[in-house]
């Protein structure tokens, strides 16, 4: 079995985002960075699919040269292949990398890689990326491809030539039934993703990396500022304390509307 599951570089969760002078770019001066949370979860699975059925997973990104810090984190974990399709943060290579161009290059370099090495049974995406969210790449991609894709899937199973794709709903669980090969929208909770260990962080150091030029179509979408929203200051008012808070809390409660 061939799973490839692509990754995206963002800003760590809960860090501060600033914005350069000229408006055009995130300040990453004192960011951190990781994999989006949703792709930690779908490299996790892609490891276990290989575990449980045979087989090779590979990691993909679409980013800076620093980006291939995420590809070594997937193949700490047990990932058997990494690519890194490279793009100049400066914006040398031109144009904005929008959900339509950077679908369109990974799409390319899937075509390149299944023509060389054979089709991948499965591809993996997180269900949106951490840092635009625009839930866009994936759908994409499979739509290029012309391959099946269900989004926020929290449960693999696979059979009977098929893959079994369940997801959550407000009014329960959806069961989608895929033939292979197919493409998948990960979801965070869908699995716990293992620490990697010393022997697997080495051994990451180890794995070749293979670079792919990104040749996608610019897109229909131009940048033209990126907007920073006013922090919200909030306060905490301390009604009072045991028994003597009592009557604060009854005229908060009446001020809500929660008592009659």
């Amino acid at each position: 079995m061939r799973v490839l599951v692509c990754v995206k570089r963002v800003p760590a969760p809960g860090a501060k985002i600033n914005i350069t002078a000229d408006g055009q770019a995130v300040d990453t001066a004192y960011l951190a960075f990781t994999t989006s949370p949703h792709e930690e979860c779908a490299v996790e699975e892609a490891v276990r699919l290989i575990e449980a059925h045979g087989g090779e997973s590979t990691a993909l990104t679409l980013g800076p040269g620093d980006a291939e810090e995420q590809l070594r984190y997937a193949a700490s974990i047990g990932v058997d292949k990494c690519v890194l399709l490279p793009i100049d943060s400066d914006g040398s290579t031109g144009g904005d990398w929008d959900p339509q161009r950077t679908s369109d290059a990974i799409t390319t370099a899937i075509q390149g890689i299944e023509a060389a090495d054979g089709a991948f049974d499965l591809i993996l995406f997180g269900n949106e990326s951490a840092d635009s969210g625009n839930f866009q790449v994936g759908i994409r991609v499979a739509h290029g491809l012309s391959r099946p894709m269900v989004n926020g899937i929290k449960g693999i199973e696979l059979g009977n030539g098929g893959v079994r794709a369940r997801r959550e709903s407000e009014t329960g669980v959806e069961v989608y039934v895929l033939p292979l090969p197919a493409v998948l929208g990960v979801k965070e909770g869908i699995n716990l993703p293992r620490y990697p260990t010393l022997k697997g962080r080495l051994a990451s150091k180890k794995v070749a990396l293979h670079v792919v030029c990104p040749s996608g179509v610019v897109g229909g979408q131009q940048m033209i500022t990126l907007v920073q929203t006013a922090e919200k200051a909030s306060t905490t008012v301390v009604l009072g304390h045991g028994p003597d808070a009592a009557p604060a809390v009854v005229d908060l409660l009446e001020e809500l509307g929660l008592l009659k």
